[in-house]
């Protein structure tokens, strides 16, 4: 067949750009070699967000009491969170179906190899290849899986990734976590809120270490609260798995450390899914496992475009829709602005929350800014208080000679709905001054913004 975009991966970064393609008058194909919407709705984003909803409402369960509600015996049912994760997990990536034939995409199914003309070998489970051609140009976009290191070989049943962690036919009682970025730390706070005596291990001084310090340790306060054994400054040197569990050598600056447990899970980052797909064979660069594209997605092989996960920006969905989106109207010979890098948010679905956009206040005094920084704590939010839900804090870092906002950082309930706000600002160049004049709903958690704005230009009413 001949068309005018192929798209190799259907995650969020493939599926949007194959929609938004469609919608600009070319004839598109999608090729998916598992289950459409690839990792993040079939095992990231999507079925993690239903675990943690599930350990939420557990925790509510087991805190009745503080909102004057009796509960007796709540117990969390393992197996039944588990399958209304992937019940979650099938209905989005039946949606994507839906979304394929509203707008008249075909999608191949089976495993994609890049030719040369801007052509693409697809090889069925029955093993029935198929040659496609795209006369516009091929976007690969075929995502990326757990990263996988030499002392810690995942074998899926002792030393896990994200994906066993998320299908495990029993609970385990003693869990070792390593590395504390947001895969880490969501699913250490699921276990842990289900009953799962967790230790994170994590390599850098502060957990979260890519997020805010005043964020890093909010969270290591709150989650020791409930009761996690947070390890910074520690690497895994080994996991002996001979006996039933397993033995986990720990290096600390005490010491070398064991600790026992059922289940390790390996949260130390990504790589991307770029091997026997052909670029060798084309000539498309790569560099320390990333493909190297420009700022319209084009490597440097004309008619070979990447995005998401498989090129070396941010490894969020969000970031892959995006990227897809500017790609796909370049190819149509639109004009679209270039992605803004520095003005993309990023969310942690622990509990608190996590969100995030901009500098830290440690990356804007390295870039020489004379700073005004606000912050806000939930403790003196009266929707806070109301809803029980005190941990954590709003603080925003402005450029103060123009009052431009630079970062805003925020831990605690529901900030990833939240950070929105402070892309628009960042996005429409909003003053601090202006932040603090926009009137914001009472009483309500997004109060906390304008009132980090103010406590930034010393006018704080509530603090």
């Amino acid at each position: 067949m001949n068309y005018d975009i192929i798209v190799v991966g259907s995650g969020p970064g493939g599926y949007v750009a194959a929609i938004r393609a469609s919608q600009l008058g070319l004839k598109t194909a999608i090729v998916e070699r598992e289950s459409l919407g690839g990792i993040c709705l079939n095992w990231g984003c999507i079925p993690t967000k239903a675990l943690l909803k599930s350990a939420n409402v557990f925790e509510y369960l087991t805190h009745a009491a503080d909102y004057g509600i009796t509960v007796k015996d709540a117990e969390a049912d393992f197996g039944a969170m588990i399958d209304r994760s992937r019940g979650v997990a099938n209905g989005m990536s039946n949606g994507i179906q839906f979304l394929m034939k509203k707008n008249k995409i075909d999608v191949i199914m089976g495993n994609a190899v890049l030719k040369a003309g801007k052509k693409v070998a697809v090889t069925a489970e029955d093993g029935t290849v198929t040659e496609h051609a795209a006369n516009k140009g091929i976007i690969i976009a075929t995502g990326a899986r757990s990263r996988a290191l030499p002392n810690l070989p995942q074998d899926g049943e002792k030393i896990i990734g994200y994906r066993q962690a998320m299908t495990l036919k029993s609970q385990p009682k003693k869990m070792v976590v390593v590395g504390s970025g947001a895969i880490g730390v969501e699913f250490a706070y699921f276990y842990n809120a289900i009953g799962t005596e967790v230790t994170v291990v994590e390599y850098m001084p502060g957990i979260v270490p890519i997020e805010d310090e005043d964020v890093s340790k909010q969270l290591e306060k709150s989650f020791k609260k409930m009761g996690v054994n947070i390890m910074t400054n520690a690497s895994v040197e080994s996991v002996d798995t001979s006996g039933k569990g397993c033995v986990v050598s720990i290096k600390t600056a005490k010491g070398e450390e064991k600790i026992e447990c059922d289940v390790v899970l390996s949260a130390v980052g990504i790589q991307a899914n770029i091997e026997n797909i052909g670029l060798e064979e084309l000539g498309i660069v790569v560099d320390r496992g990333r493909i190297l594209a420009n700022e319209y997605y084009q490597t440097n092989i004309p008619g070979y475009y990447a995005i998401g996960d498989v090129i070396p920006t941010a490894a969020l969905a969000h970031v892959a829709s995006a990227e897809g989106i500017i790609c796909v109207e370049k190819i149509a010979g639109h004009h679209p602005e270039p992605l803004d890098y520095n003005n993309i948010p990023g969310c942690t679905y622990c509990s608190p929350e996590i969100a995030s956009v901009g500098y830290t206040e440690k990356a804007a005094k390295a870039a020489g800014y004379e700073l005004k920084v606000g912050k806000f704590p939930f403790s003196a939010s009266g929707k806070a208080s109301a809803a029980g839900v005190k941990d954590g804090f709003v603080k925003l870092i402005f450029d103060a000679k123009y009052g431009e906002l630079l970062g805003a950082h925020m831990i605690g309930a529901n900030v990833t709905e939240m950070i929105a706000e402070c892309v628009a600002v960042r996005k429409l160049e909003t003053t601090g001054e202006e932040l603090i004049k926009t009137v914001h709903p009472h009483p309500t958690m997004s109060e906390a913004v304008m009132e980090a704005a103010a406590a930034a230009y010393g006018e704080v009413i509530h603090l």
